[in-house]
């Protein structure tokens, strides 16, 4: 990938090199992966190769905390879309750490007290040591596809909406997804698709789907006798549910546990700093 992208983290620091009245300064173009020196100009900032953008147009990208910008023939443009298969809106939102994605402005990562790669690892971790063949359920970003991958043979990564993977595609912290031979990325409907795995395909599985409102089936009994049925023998699921502390996730919670008992799961054990439990085989 190489385009430039900015949130108003690099656009502050960039403006204060300015005010500071400085040659130069030290920041990202992309979302703080790694950071570049950059000179600073009277008209705004060049980054070589013909890419420049002017400082009326950095302080747009300032003024807008939830939205990471590209760079086009040196106009910075929102990386948004809207879905026709879901009528949603999605989006990039910045933060200090990896970004989120917005889905009809609703954060797909956790980002009070953490950021979503830290987010990522709370839900590696319940089940490592990860190797074998992986499921993961939701790619959304591909954070989760994308740690996996490095322990596991191959990660099969399941999208419902071709509009996440299109948000995806522009954020610099999700060019593993696309670029590493171990991740399978497949669009569709993980209630369905997972019918088309054999038995016993999977060491771990790792499920973490929208919300319960939003995506129903994957909290289902059936789903998760589907998810048993290719899961191998000693094999466990993360399964994200939400907040353990509010109403809504311990009633939620406690609904999923005595389902997955019930398609078979012989050992639930919660992990209430990644909002999730793990389902042994």
């Amino acid at each position: 990938m190489c385009k430039i992208v900015l949130s108003h983290f690099q656009a502050a620091e960039i403006l204060h090199a300015k005010y500071d009245e400085k040659s130069s300064v030290i920041t990202s173009t992309d979302l703080r992966k790694t950071s570049i020196e950059i000179p600073i100009l009277q008209d705004g900032i060049d980054f070589g190769k013909g890419k420049s953008v002017r400082w009326n147009q950095i302080e747009e990208i300032f003024s807008n905390k939830t939205a990471c910008f590209y760079v086009e023939e040196n106009i910075p443009k929102i990386i948004k879309g809207f879905s026709e298969f879901s009528g949603r809106y999605y989006s990039l939102m910045p933060t200090e750490s990896a970004p989120t994605m917005l889905i009809s402005g609703i954060p797909m990562h956790r980002i009070k007290g953490t950021n979503p790669y830290l987010d990522t690892l709370s839900k590696i971790k319940t089940i490592v040591p990860i190797g074998g063949f992986v499921l993961d359920t939701a790619t959304g970003l591909g954070y989760t596809a994308i740690e996996a991958a490095k322990t596991a043979l191959q990660v099969v990564t399941i999208e419902l909406d071709p509009q996440a993977q299109e948000i995806a595609r522009f954020n610099p912290w999700s060019q593993s997804l696309f670029g590493s031979p171990k991740i399978k990325q497949i669009i569709g409907d993980s209630f369905e698709e997972i019918e088309h795995f054999e038995k016993e395909s999977f060491s771990c599985i790792i499920h973490d789907p929208p919300t319960l409102n939003l995506a129903g089936e994957l909290y289902s009994q059936e789903f998760y006798k589907r998810a048993y049925r290719v899961l191998k023998q000693n094999g466990r699921m993360f399964h994200y549910i939400g907040d353990p502390e509010s109403k809504t996730g311990a009633r939620t919670t406690k609904g999923v546990v005595n389902r997955l008992k019930d398609a078979g799961f012989n050992r639930i054990v919660f992990k209430s700093q990644a909002f999730g439990v793990v389902a042994y085989k």
